[in-house]
């Protein structure tokens, strides 16, 4: 599912190249001590939509915030996009960056990687931060195989009218300005390099499973969710997902939706700082 970038302004972007291709992103508060916090955006989400979110986590942490490629700024190649290719993307990222290890942290699309990078590299990600994250689903490997042969340009719009009714919760007073500023958004990079990113991401979840990994995440795990939030049933996939996580604490927002980093950046930026000072502990 799609993660609705809000509209903000930074003074610290900066530019790095990575796997060949150019990245836009943010670093803040990097004298901080501690591991830093590689912030991932959601799918076709942006650096603007954490504006709000990433000052506050930076109170405490060095918070690392980029456009992945095909999305916000960054370079958008015509190419194959895929879950793997992004998590290589990622660890390219740090390693530009002279980062050995890190906490990710991301939501919709980009709690997926947070997950399978935490499963991947173990030792190089101690820790995990996610909210409703895409493939909280059984895989779906044929309908994936169709996403990829037929859809395009001329399906993205309807795809996003529906999705987009899922990001905010109806009472959230930034709904109408952050829905506007996304299909602007949209219009302006609208190309080749940006449908295929939406396409191919959009296949490869719904082609994969967190479920398949999640039991043998060996990392402390903070998971969180809105409890508004049901749409392509997230609901039923974090509770499973509560269920399989071995080591983990999980914490429901009420009265939120998707877009946690958008509607409660203040209440979502306190419980990850909470967790993050927490000493490891047993599952809870």
């Amino acid at each position: 599912m799609a993660a609705g970038p809000g509209d903000g302004g930074t003074d610290d972007v900066r530019w790095v190249e990575v796997l060949g291709v150019r990245v836009r992103y943010v670093d803040l508060h990097a004298e901080a001590a501690g591991l830093p916090l590689l912030v991932i955006p959601g799918h076709t989400a942006r650096i603007e939509g954490f504006a709000e979110l990433a000052p506050r986590l930076a109170a405490e942490h060095r918070v690392l915030v980029l456009d992945l490629p095909g999305s916000g700024e960054s370079e958008k190649p015509v190419r194959r996009y895929d879950l793997r290719w992004y998590e290589d993307v990622l660890v390219a990222f740090l390693d530009a960056l002279g980062i050995d290890r890190a906490i990710p942290v991301g939501g919709s699309l980009g709690g997926n990687p947070v997950l399978r990078l935490g499963h991947r590299f173990p030792e190089r990600f101690p820790r995990l931060v996610l909210w409703a994250p895409g493939s909280a689903w059984t895989a779906r490997p044929r309908l994936a195989k169709a996403i990829r042969a037929t859809m395009g340009r001329w399906s993205f719009w309807p795809s996003v009218r529906i999705q987009s009714r899922y990001w905010y919760a109806p009472a959230f007073p930034g709904r109408a300005r952050g829905l506007a500023d996304t299909f602007a958004y949209y219009r302006r990079v609208m190309g080749p390099g940006f449908v295929a990113m939406y396409w191919g991401l959009a296949a490869d979840q719904v082609g994969h499973s967190l479920f398949a990994i999640a039991g043998e995440v060996e990392q402390r795990t903070l998971l969180l969710w809105g409890d508004q939030d049901h749409g392509g049933g997230m609901g039923r996939g974090v509770a499973r997902l509560h269920e399989l996580l071995p080591d983990h604490r999980f914490h429901v927002f009420p009265g939120a939706r998707h877009s946690l980093e958008a509607e409660i950046p203040e209440a979502l930026a306190a419980e990850v700082l909470a967790f993050l000072r927490e000493p490891p502990g047993p599952p809870t």
